[in-house]
């Protein structure tokens, strides 16, 4: 039988070049990291799903319990010196759970919206803005209808305005995120980039004068 639920998927942007940067064993601190972050994070009903290299799906049966999820995690690895920016998608619909998986258009739909996320950002859908019951506490900001592979009718989709960009600076190599701009390492001659090493500032370098 199918059933109404509110789902979030989230991932790291710029996991694959931190990856490449800094070895897997960093990475894979970094993802073990994000999941504490994650539970962290859970509201009420909502509960971690599954977990695919450094993407979380979260559900919930309150399109309300998950936003306030999807906030707390932003905040929380947004806040975090040397991390990486997330980017998410959430939709609400009708879903088939059999044997603990989720079956559905629905589940399809959600990955596609995640994916149109740009680093920093979540993105949801109309029906998911429209099954909220309190949305007072954030803005929406719409980004027009798209069209999704398979799916029939273009969708409505909206960005979540939770965090102030100009907060922090990314490392333009890891894409690590640096709020300590005393304890990073500055660009010798460009004031306004950082690095979240001398590694990272010296594979830069190299790039300038390739």
């Amino acid at each position: 039988m199918e059933e109404n639920i509110a789902i979030l998927m989230a991932d790291l942007s710029g996991y694959t070049a931190l990856t490449e940067t800094h070895g897997s064993d960093s990475a894979a601190d970094l993802v073990e990291e994000y999941i504490e972050m994650v539970n962290d994070s859970l509201v009420a009903d909502c509960h971690l799903h599954q977990t695919v290299g450094d993407e979380v799906i979260i559900v919930s049966s309150s399109p309300d319990y998950l936003l306030s999820t999807a906030i707390l995690l932003m905040q929380k690895a947004h806040d975090k010196h040397n991390f990486l920016q997330l980017h998410g998608g959430l939709h609400y619909g009708k879903i088939l759970k059999r044997n603990d998986n989720y079956f559905g258009t629905t589940i399809n739909l959600t990955s596609r919206i995640t994916n149109t996320a740009h680093p920093g950002t979540f993105c949801c859908s109309e029906d998911y803005v429209n099954a909220l019951k309190n949305n007072d506490s954030i803005t929406f900001t719409s980004k027009g209808r798209s069209s999704f592979k398979n799916i029939s009718e273009d969708i409505h989709l909206f960005e979540l305005d939770i965090l102030n960009p100009n907060k922090f600076s990314v490392d333009p190599v890891c894409r690590m995120l640096i709020h300590k701009e005393k304890k990073a390492v500055p660009h010798p001659n460009a004031p306004n980039i950082f690095f979240c090493s001398a590694g990272c500032l010296d594979i830069y370098t190299k790039k300038e004068f390739t």
